[in-house]
């Protein structure tokens, strides 16, 4: 019964939308091609003509089609369209022509008009203001399309008579102070429209083919006439309409009539419910057609189902029931026999299982123990090695510096024992000018200033970018890559500009300046820094060390498939390696050493 009523109810709310526009249709058509006073236009009254008829083809049922209309003629014509449209409920006005644009206002232009002043804009126009109210009486749908937005012809002849008074370009935006009103214009507001080098214009051309295609919504069909003309004119022209609609689907052109169409609709709608109080419904109101006798046979169709489903339930019962039966049986079968099984094997395996048991205990207890202690062993190995490791860092340290301090004393040595030299010069030159009374004392040469040599400013500049961990590779005096990679290193961590491409003195004094380590400590793979020296990084048992240099889970191996009942001795895990990655090595006076 409830299925029945929401059928009911769904038929009340099912009637078309199309139906409500099947009331009066009338439309006014205004070609304006043989202008007087300014050049004639082509296309307007062949687009009048394509208008005409397609709004007769559409079934209008009053079609008005006015051609190059006087001022006096243009004025009758719309008020006459004012009283055909008062019991229509769509009407349509099409105008084709000159149109003018005067402070916001927009005009439509007859074919007499002269317009030699701006005075004349309301004696010898008519405002698209009055246009619209003449379709105040039509109850569904106020239309007005204006191919209008052509160059304006008189801009350059009229005069104006008031100086703020503005003549746009093209047609001005329009805001209908009406409901259910479209205005549509061949180019958006400001731009104009062009007439077109074929039979009709762009605009025309793509109005006859969207806007009477029968059920179309007038939303869409204007859509589809905007992309026609973009396209058509290469984005130069776009149409545009002004106004609002409601919610329902507004078609200038019912959607065709189907005699069929409110059964199938019902039929639709009792197929969605699908039962046989809904197919009933359905045969009472189209009892018949062709969707009366498919209801027919839907309402057979569930009877039978019905009596098939009955049959079935009962069928399903019986078999359900011998199935638990025989279910219960043998359920009761198993258990028995898997008790009796179950205590004989009880009694032949407690033993041996507990035996096996105790051993394979005993097993992994004593491999456990074995791998603590080669952990423990190998952790106490690498420690040593890590102490060895630093005291050699620090022998090397200690050696270096002492090698760059007697550098240090022998350049000075150096330095002083050119200086004696030319001091002993100078006096042997100042005896053989007192031997020689009568020869001018030749000036005193300017003490020449004691020079080291390239290769032992790099020696030193080597030695002490070592002791400062920028390691430059052999301090042999030789400025090569592995020095002026050092060099560049200690420049960003000291923040100094010095040129990495020769040792300089001023370089030299800056290393030398600093007292601890400048360039950061670089540790070798499986190795951490600690403090100012790398260790070895030790893992726990059960854990190795992966390559990214951390500790991970040793990974378990795939268990085999056992044959027999005794446990097999779980075979002995490797611990984890002592070895990490190899050591940073280094050369300092002929010797060699190891981090």
């Amino acid at each position: 019964m409830r299925s029945a009523i929401l059928f009911l109810l769904a038929l009340i709310f099912s009637i078309s939308t199309d139906a409500a526009w099947a009331g009066k249709r009338v439309a006014l058509v205004i070609g304006m091609s043989a202008y007087k006073q300014v050049p004639q236009l082509t296309n307007p009254a062949r687009d009048a003509d394509a208008m005409t008829a397609l709004f007769k083809k559409a079934g209008f049922d009053a079609v008005d089609n006015r051609r190059d209309l006087g001022i006096s003629e243009l004025r009758r014509a719309i008020r006459d369209f004012s009283a055909t449209s008062q019991d229509a409920d769509v009407a349509v006005v099409y105008y084709a022509g000159h149109g003018i644009e005067v402070d916001g206002a927009n005009y439509l232009v007859p074919a007499d008009a002269r317009l030699a002043s701006d005075f004349d804009i309301e004696d010898e126009t008519i405002s698209l203001d009055r246009v619209l109210r003449a379709l105040d009486g039509a109850k569904r749908l106020k239309l007005v399309i204006l191919d209008a937005c052509r160059d304006n012809p008189f801009a350059t002849s009229m005069k104006r008579t008031v100086a703020s008074r503005a003549i746009g370009r093209g047609l001005a935006k329009v805001e209908p102070s009406m409901s259910d009103t479209l205005i549509a214009f061949a180019a958006r507001a400001g731009a104009v429209a062009s007439d077109g080098d074929g039979q009709n214009s762009p605009f025309a051309t793509a109005l006859v083919r969207n806007i009477a295609e029968p059920g179309l919504d007038l939303r869409i069909a204007f859509g589809r006439v905007r992309d026609e003309v973009l396209k058509a004119t290469g984005n130069r022209q776009e149409p545009f309409v002004y106004g609002s609609l409601g919610g329902d689907t507004v078609a200038l052109v019912p959607r065709l009539a189907d005699p069929e169409a409110e059964a199938r609709v019902d039929y639709e709608l009792a197929a969605q419910v699908a039962t046989r109080e809904a197919w009933d419904s359905f045969l009472a109101k189209h009892p018949a057609g062709f969707f009366a006798n498919l209801a027919r046979g839907q309402n057979g169709k569930l009877e039978a189902a019905q009596q098939g489903r009955a049959k079935a339930d009962d069928a399903k019962r019986q078999a359900e029931e011998l199935a638990a039966q025989k279910a219960a049986d043998f359920r009761r079968q198993l258990e028995e026999q898997s008790a009796r099984q179950t205590a004989e094997a009880k009694q032949k395996l407690s033993e041996q299982a507990k035996r096996d048991l105790d051993e394979a205990r005993a097993q992994i207890a004593e491999q456990a123990k074995k791998e603590l202690d080669e952990a423990r062993r190998q952790a106490e190995q690498a420690r040593q090695r890590a102490d060895t490791a630093q005291v050699q860092v620090e022998a090397a340290r200690r050696q270096a510096a002492a090698d760059a301090q007697v550098q240090v004393e022998q350049a000075k040595r150096d330095a002083k024992a050119q200086a004696d030299k030319v001091q002993a010069d100078k006096a042997q030159a100042d005896k053989l000018a007192a031997l020689t009374p009568n020869t001018p004392p030749a000036p005193e040469p300017p003490p020449a200033a004691p020079k080291m040599d390239p290769s032992d400013i790099a020696r030193l500049l080597q030695a002490h970018l070592k002791r400062v961990g920028c390691n430059p590779g052999n301090v042999d005096g030789k400025w090569d890559d592995g020095s002026r990679t050092a060099l560049e290193l200690f420049n960003k961590s000291a923040d100094t500009r010095f040129d990495v491409k020769l040792a300089s003195l001023d370089a030299l004094d800056s290393v030398r300046s600093k007292t601890d380590r400048v360039c950061p400590l670089v540790c070798a793979k499986g190795q951490r820094a600690e403090g100012d020296r790398c260790v070895q990084i030790g893992c726990s048992s059960g854990y190795v060390l992966n390559a990214g240099g951390a500790c991970e889970k040793r990974p378990e191996p795939a268990p085999k498939p056992r044959t027999v009942t005794r446990q097999e001795p779980a075979a002995p895990r490797s611990a984890p390696s002592s070895r990490g990655g190899g050591g940073k090595c280094f050369s300092f006076g002929g010797k060699t050493y190891c981090e």
